[in-house]
């Protein structure tokens, strides 16, 4: 099945239509949604959705631009929140030196104790990298026991290479439809039992929606360019990612869920 395992659902762009953006995505052929929580907040409201909507997981942690929040209260808050069944990942976490929106030593502490919550917790981690690939490799391999995934990747080979090595799963998102993608090869190098799709919606809509707000029901868009690039049937793809879903994220991620009244 398609699995969206990538989108902001409790970002407030979906507000005005957040059950029909769903219902586009089970009529789209969508069997899953992760809804990411960033923040203490947007980890409530995807986790509200997930309590009402089986077919939805959420995640919860803190984003690297706001790395500066992190303090014993987020930790005890986070470990809590892991122990929710329908939160299935921590995170979105990460170091963003791009932005450099939180100080780069405060993202490093925020990123390396949500890593070890992960596993302490026996979930995996959702890892935002931007013009941070050493220190997120670093990282990594710093904490040997959690599953993590490299989400909407757009960096250099040498992350992915080391993300590989460590059995770590690697997510594209619409930016491989856009024109200014160059980065067919990392799609040929992630092995096909490590592969995700996702949407990062609200943003990153792919080509034919490009410019407008994105949401789960395009993630079909994604299968199908990962699948012209590796030159397989677009249903083997999807085969595979969702597979691949279900094995990181758990039983709760699976064409078994009942489905919703």
């Amino acid at each position: 099945m398609l699995v969206d395992s990538h989108c902001h659902l409790a970002d407030p762009a979906y507000d005005p239509d957040r059950a029909a953006v769903l219902a586009r995505a089970w009529a789209a052929g969508v069997g899953h949604v992760i809804a990411v929580g960033e923040s203490r907040a947007s980890a409530a409201r995807a986790l509200s959705v997930a309590e009402q909507e089986p077919r939805v997981s959420a995640t919860a942690g803190l984003h690297p631009h706001d790395a500066s929040a992190w303090d014993p209260a987020y930790a005890g808050w986070l470990a809590g929140a892991l122990e929710h069944p329908a939160v299935v990942a921590a995170g979105e976490m990460g170091l963003d030196y791009h932005y450099d929106h939180s100080p780069r030593p405060a993202q490093r502490t925020a990123f390396d104790e949500q890593l070890a919550l992960a596993r302490a917790a026996g979930k995996p981690a959702v890892i935002h990298a931007r013009d941070a690939d050493d220190d997120v490799a670093a990282a990594l391999r710093n904490q040997p026991g959690v599953t993590a995934v490299l989400h909407s990747f757009s960096s250099g080979l040498a992350l992915l290479r080391a993300g590989v090595a460590l059995g770590h799963y690697v997510s594209f998102s619409g930016m491989v439809t856009f024109r200014s993608w160059a980065l067919d090869e990392a799609i040929r190098e992630t092995p096909p039992d490590r592969m995700l799709v996702e949407t990062d919606g609200p943003f990153l809509a792919p080509v034919p929606h490009r410019g407008s707000r994105n949401e789960p029901g395009y993630v079909g868009r994604v299968a199908e360019r990962l699948a012209q690039v590796l030159r397989l049937d677009v249903e083997a793809v999807i085969a595979a990612t969702g597979a691949n879903a279900t094995r990181l994220f758990g039983p709760r991620v699976s064409p078994q869920v009942p489905q919703s009244r």
